[in-house]
């Protein structure tokens, strides 16, 4: 299923954008979907999910697309994702990467990869 993207509960940064289409190009992953999503584990409960898809799920996922990036959202981690920004932060070349921004998270680790919900 697709929709608008002003209903996506995460919403990607002009920085997370430009990373994506960069590793989309470099890895090859041309007509792929990003997967965004929450699973159970990791140190504070809940992890961050962010994958490649190649065909989502009609019946579980929900597909989204901001400018020139497509991406899927299952319909479980949507409730948990709701008003999360998703960006791209180069720190240095040890540090950095993807990053979550969720206004549901409680706590979150050391590493940002995982999170408790409020």
């Amino acid at each position: 299923m697709e929709a608008a993207i002003a209903d996506a509960p995460v919403v990607l940064t002009e920085r997370a954008i430009k990373q994506v289409l960069r590793q989309k190009e470099r890895l090859g992953k041309q007509g792929q979907f990003l997967r965004l999503g929450v699973r159970g584990g990791g140190c504070s409960g809940l992890s961050y999910v962010i994958d490649w898809e190649t065909e989502p799920d009609d019946e579980f996922d929900v597909t989204y697309t901001q400018d020139e990036v497509a991406f899927v959202i299952d319909i479980k981690s949507a409730k948990y994702l709701q008003g999360t920004v998703l960006d791209f932060d180069i720190k240095n070349l040890m540090e950095g990467g993807f990053t979550f921004q969720n206004p549901l998270a409680v706590r979150s680790c050391g590493c940002g990869t995982s999170f408790t919900l409020k």
